[in-house]
């Protein structure tokens, strides 16, 4: 999402001067001094993290350039929600956390959906960043009680929160816990007529299948690992595809079908170079000797 408004090169020309900033300094890192020159005269308007950057070296708000932004050609909130789901990907927590902070007392989060979206990513920001589990937990079911109190007939969104604590429970090793949520999430997103988002399935999916492994439930963890590799394949996505083809080879291994969980296996190597991911093709190796040195 760029930014498009008339006067925001004029805003932050005169804002660099008024802070002495120079033009290399403001860019460093940033994007390239060319890019900024042409930002500053209204050529060409910055993106969404871009902006977040130039700002925060500015020391100013985000809303000092937004305020002139066009309402017909820039939806802020959407804009955010979107960079906020970049950064956690990429799961940079810090750069969501600075963001939900500074969005707090914004006006224009205060419609529930954007509350319940912004308390559910402060909620993954306190327990991956402060390890607070306690209070992790409560913004995330303070998230889903703003839209559906009774925790019933869950939407979308709010299978996602709830997936969220599964994930959780999964990384403090509450197996049990965390199958119990993954199961619930996949029992109301199967409830609705239609998915939006096919990624959230495979997420379900894939934290049941890795709880399950936890448990040395391999057989049952193997039904949901194949479910996602078919879901992938019938989706034509490759989101998650290379993790359900590890995680179905590690359980072949585990309940001794060796040759198959190597081929696995190393489907899962393959789908990871493909995607240019070499670390992960590396670390699948890796872990493939060392399930073969336990057999």
């Amino acid at each position: 999402m760029s930014l498009d408004t008339v006067s925001f090169g004029e805003i932050l020309s005169d804002l660099r001067h008024y802070k002495k900033i120079g033009i290399e300094d403001l860019a460093y890192e940033i994007c390239s001094v060319e890019e900024l020159i042409e930002f500053e005269k209204g050529k060409k308007y910055p993106t969404l993290d871009q902006l977040y950057e130039i700002a925060a070296r500015l020391n100013v708000e985000v809303s000092h350039f937004i305020n002139y932004a066009s309402s017909s050609t820039f939806n802020y909130v959407t804009a955010v929600f979107q960079l906020i789901k970049k950064y956690k990907r990429e799961r940079d927590y810090e750069a969501i956390y600075e963001i939900v902070k500074g969005e707090r007392d914004n006006p224009l989060f205060k419609q529930s959906l954007s509350q319940q979206f912004m308390l559910w990513h402060e909620g993954i920001c306190k327990y991956y960043l402060h390890n607070d589990l306690a209070e992790s937990v409560q913004l995330l079911y303070r998230a889903i009680d703003l839209t559906n109190p009774d925790r019933s007939n869950l939407s979308e969104n709010e299978i996602e929160i709830l997936t969220s604590l599964a994930i959780i429970k999964f990384e403090e090793k509450d197996y049990i816990s965390a199958t119990n949520m993954f199961e619930d999430a996949l029992d109301n997103l199967d409830s609705l007529p239609h998915i939006l988002d096919p990624k959230v399935k495979l997420r379900i999916l894939y934290g049941l299948s890795q709880t399950l492994s936890g448990r040395d439930m391999y057989k049952e963890s193997l039904k949901y690992s194949n479910l996602g590799l078919n879901y992938c394949i019938n989706n034509e996505l490759l989101y998650l595809f290379g993790e359900f083809y590890y995680q179905s080879g590690e359980n072949y291994i585990k309940i001794n079908e060796i040759d198959r969980g190597i081929e696995y296996i190393n489907k899962a190597k393959s789908v990871f170079l493909l995607q240019n991911d070499e670390k992960f093709a590396k670390l699948v190796s890796l872990e493939l000797d060392k399930l073969l040195e336990k057999c």
